[in-house]
């Protein structure tokens, strides 16, 4: 392969890789940062520089160019990359609304919601499907905490509670 003709930076330029090459935190862009470096001030080769970075000459080479063509923005990863979010802020919307409702209101047959109750009714709603994990973590970025039900017995009988006490003392008697 023929080498690249990299042109020589502006000291401008060189200011900026350098200030960018010492306060970056991404370690991808810092490697890039090294390959153009080693291409402009010690003139090495795309396969040289593969070998000193333990990358391909092919990838020296792509990211050299791009930062011919478009300077140090060239280096940085593009975002993309993965499915589409399912989630939407409708979607989010009408979770945080929904929790706030009682099921029964909502015509669930059920009184208190959980997680997992929370994600199948929400798909039958919109037809999203997520896990009940997914739907903590958007009820958690609302400040809501589904707890486990406390169960409690009560009676409409005024001497409810002097029978209760009564019959755990003769339990524990």
């Amino acid at each position: 392969m023929r080498p690249l003709e990299i042109p020589i930076p502006t000291d401008e330029e060189r200011q900026i890789l350098e200030e960018v090459y010492q306060s970056t935190r991404d370690i991808r862009l810092h490697m890039r940062l090294q390959m153009v470096f080693l291409a402009v001030e010690h003139h090495f080769s795309a396969a040289a520089i593969a070998s000193i970075v333990r990358s391909s000459e092919e990838t020296v080479r792509r990211w050299l160019k791009r930062w011919m063509a478009e300077g140090i923005e060239g280096l940085k990863d593009r975002p993309g990359g993965g499915a589409p979010a399912k989630i939407t802020s409708a979607y989010e919307e009408l979770l945080l609304a929904s929790v706030r409702l009682r099921p029964r209101s909502l015509g669930q047959p059920y009184s208190l919601w959980t997680l997992r109750r929370l994600a199948d009714y929400m798909a039958e709603q919109t037809g999203i499907r997520v896990t009940y994990e997914t739907v903590r973590l958007i009820l958690q970025r609302g400040d809501i905490v589904l707890s486990r039900p406390q169960h409690t017995i009560s009676s409409p009988d005024p001497e409810y509670k002097v029978k209760k006490r009564r019959s755990k003392r003769h339990a524990t008697g």
